[in-house]
């Protein structure tokens, strides 16, 4: 009688303990998830007033190339010509968005993809915290992130990170190296012409070559010029100027 009785018992505590592997999972991995997004949150803190020591690009071109020539200077050091070529190139309304462009997103989907719609914010997530490429999982980080970024990061910031990092030349990443290797001058000395240049190179720089441009590129550059003159007239470069 008491092994009947004790029977029901035994059958609830071997459920029990068969449950509890598949319970002691869920909490690892909720563990693990709290703690990356922790991680992902501090490091985007942190590369608020801190430089990147490095980029996934940039590794990656150290690596296919043997070295790359890189050299950070502060927003303040660059020649405002340049950020405001940098803007109307890459993203003439920065100052108007919190980090994606809907009126470029519509466009870009009614050209069926032909032209790109990332913002300066989503570029600088790309190269700052993930990788190059178009797969939906860098897509959706890229898309989860940049709201954080345009958040915690002042535009000012958000303007001299991509300034530093981004590839303006094969092997060449931020505005100072490619100023000095195209121009033979700093980045606080490059002219509206330079700096259009160098500004052109950015959708392909591994292609482009701003010291020696080819007619298109020059073509482009003028226009560049007159977006930036344009964009410090209208106000949409009131978020980083000084």
């Amino acid at each position: 009688m008491a092994t009947r009785a004790n029977s029901p018992r035994k059958k609830k505590a071997g459920r029990k303990s068969r449950a509890r592997p598949g319970i002691r999972l869920r909490r690892l991995l909720w563990r693990a998830v709290i703690g990356a997004v922790a991680f992902v949150v501090a490091l985007v803190l942190l590369f608020s007033v801190l430089r990147p020591p490095t980029t996934h690009t940039i590794l990656s071109e150290q690596r296919r190339l043997g070295s790359v020539e890189r050299d950070w200077v502060a927003l303040s050091d660059i020649a405002p010509s340049m950020v405001r070529a940098v803007v109307a190139a890459e993203d003439a309304n920065f100052c108007r968005h919190w980090g994606f462009d809907v009126a470029a997103i519509r466009a870009a989907m009614d050209s069926g993809g032909r032209r790109g719609a990332s913002t300066i914010s989503q570029q600088v997530v790309k190269n700052v915290f993930l990788w190059q490429g178009r797969s939906w999982p860098r897509k959706a980080l890229e898309a989860l992130l940049t709201p954080l970024v345009e958040l915690t990061w002042s535009k000012r910031r958000i303007l001299e990170v991509y300034l530093n990092v981004a590839e303006m030349g094969e092997g060449v990443f931020g505005v100072e190296a490619a100023a000095r290797k195209n121009f033979g001058v700093s980045a606080r000395d490059l002219n509206a012409q330079q700096a259009a240049l160098i500004a052109t190179a950015l959708p392909d720089p591994r292609n482009r070559r701003p010291g020696r441009p080819s007619n298109w590129m020059q073509r482009r550059a003028a226009a560049i010029v007159i977006g930036a003159a344009t964009i410090a007239a209208d106000g949409r470069a009131n978020c980083f100027e000084d």
